[in-house]
């Protein structure tokens, strides 16, 4: 296939097909799960979601101590700079990261409890 070809499946004939009335019998397929989960997939997103939780918690934390030992090589030498702008950007990473499961609890509760 050479790019005029793909250029033409990609840019014309793609919306001309989901313009067209009825979408000519294109449907956009349903997959067959029932609502389940397929198997292991639940512990798996876990333990994903469980890393990258960690991991920005421990990009915060560095954060704070790389910001923290720039303000104090920047007083002794001297200098001013905006580290206390820096330290809130840091600290408002780390909010948000702390903050990452309950907002998303409150967005989507499952259903017993959780946000209303």
């Amino acid at each position: 296939m050479i790019l005029s070809d793909l250029y033409y499946h990609a840019i014309v004939r793609i919306p001309a097909v989901l313009r067209a009335p009825g979408n000519l019998g294109v449907e956009v397929p349903k997959p067959d799960t029932d609502g389940e989960l397929p198997e292991g997939l639940e512990d798996q997103v876990t333990q994903v979601l469980g890393l990258i939780s960690w991991g920005g918690t421990a990009a915060g934390v560095v954060g704070i101590l790389i910001t923290g030992a720039v303000m104090a090589i920047s007083h002794k030498r001297g200098e001013s700079s905006e580290h206390m702008s820096r330290l809130g950007m840091v600290l408002g990473g780390c909010i948000l990261v702390a903050m990452a499961g309950p907002i998303v609890t409150w967005i989507f509760p499952d259903g017993e409890g959780g946000g209303n």
